[in-house]
């Protein structure tokens, strides 16, 4: 067997349907399929049932354990030379595997991972966070374009290992959120051959609704200073950027509202000042104007050149418009989880189960 494809689930049946139909439609046919469900409320076994004749499929059930020890549960009962991980809320291309394998019979690897792209099927939040999530004016370069500010860490939503190289690593950690990035950090720091596949590309839907979609890098800001507490050396430039750019969007909005504040209380004493004192009132309401506009004037230009980048990439004004908001939530939110945990385990000195129970261990 060459390859086991490991999927943990976790209450999305429908997902998981789609995922499968997909795998039914591979040009390449040497793999199995593990799925493994993490305690879901909502099980997908009738869904895994309606495929046991297309392909070679196990379905497992297990207590409640986050991913990265559901994908360890399914790497153990698997057979194949090389180990893929996927998430449910992926569809592949029928080429996939072949891709995969074109590219290991080029040159070998002990480690491996693809872009990911949004489906015509998605709607059109779910475009627009697909964008935020890899275009390179958020920083979602660094996740498997061709534009990349820091090398490539395979993530699990389309990460692929030799299975002696994943033996060797332990599998993945008890971390309930990071768990991927800290796999593959271990996979270089034991000097393992690790290469982007640009077209062993998936689609990935990742949330359905902006509020989710905050919650996700939110977490991931959190992790990020969770890795670091583990690996210093892991924390590069790249990783700050979504902070620093949370700190010039508060100190801009800052500025707006106090020149907003001094608007207001310049127009309310200009009703109240002598005729001799009116003209400072007026130069203050213009420096007021001024201090709003400025403020504002960095903003609208980080909107602008997203909106045109999405709108011509997608096609769509709407889009394009989503896109703004989902850009500002993936950079402001990564950013919030940022300095959130950089506050609690690097200033208050708290471990990661005290400091964010409440976010990843429920």
């Amino acid at each position: 067997m060459k390859y086991s494809i490991i999927i943990p689930v976790y209450n999305r049946p429908d997902e998981v349907d789609e995922l499968l139909q997909s795998l039914t439609l591979q040009t390449f046919k040497d793999f199995e399929v593990v799925i493994v469900e993490d305690g879901s409320s909502e099980p997908c076994d009738r869904i895994v049932e309606k495929y046991h004749e297309a392909l070679d499929i196990r379905y497992y059930n297990k207590p409640n354990s986050g991913p990265g020890q559901s994908r360890n549960y399914g790497a153990e009962r698997s057979n194949g030379e090389y180990l893929i991980i996927l998430d449910s809320d992926c569809i592949l291309p029928k080429d996939y595997l072949t891709a995969i394998e074109n590219e290991l019979n080029t040159e070998p690897a002990d480690a491996f991972g693809g872009p990911d792209r949004a489906h015509d099927s998605f709607t059109d939040i779910q475009k627009a966070i697909n964008y935020s999530m890899t275009s390179f004016f958020t920083t979602g370069g660094i996740r498997g374009g061709k534009k990349k500010m820091d090398k490539f860490y395979p993530r699990s939503f389309n990460m692929g290992v030799r299975r002696s190289a994943y033996a060797r690593l332990g599998g993945f950690s008890n971390m309930r959120f990071g768990e991927d990035i800290d796999f593959s950090i271990r996979i270089f720091k034991e000097g393992y051959h690790c290469r982007l596949f640009p077209d062993a590309w998936v689609y990935h839907k990742r949330r359905t609704d902006l509020k989710k979609f905050f919650k996700q890098v939110h977490n991931s800001g959190i992790a990020r200073i969770n890795l670091y507490k583990k690996y210093p050396e892991s924390l590069k430039l790249v990783h700050w950027l979504p902070a620093v750019f949370t700190l010039g969007v508060t100190l801009l909005m800052t500025l707006f509202a106090i020149g907003l504040i001094g608007l207001v209380l310049s127009f309310c004493a200009l009703s109240m000042t002598s005729e001799h004192c009116v003209t400072a009132q007026y130069l203050a309401i213009i420096a007021s104007i001024l201090v709003m506009l400025l403020s504002l004037a960095p903003i609208f230009l980080y909107s602008l050149i997203v909106f045109a980048d999405s709108a011509s990439k997608n096609k769509s004004l709407k889009i394009g418009f989503y896109s703004i908001l989902a850009s500002f939530i993936q950079l402001t939110g990564y950013g919030t989880g940022f300095w959130r945990a950089w506050w609690k385990r690097c200033i208050l000195g708290k471990d990661e189960f005290e400091a964010f129970k409440k976010n990843f261990y429920k």
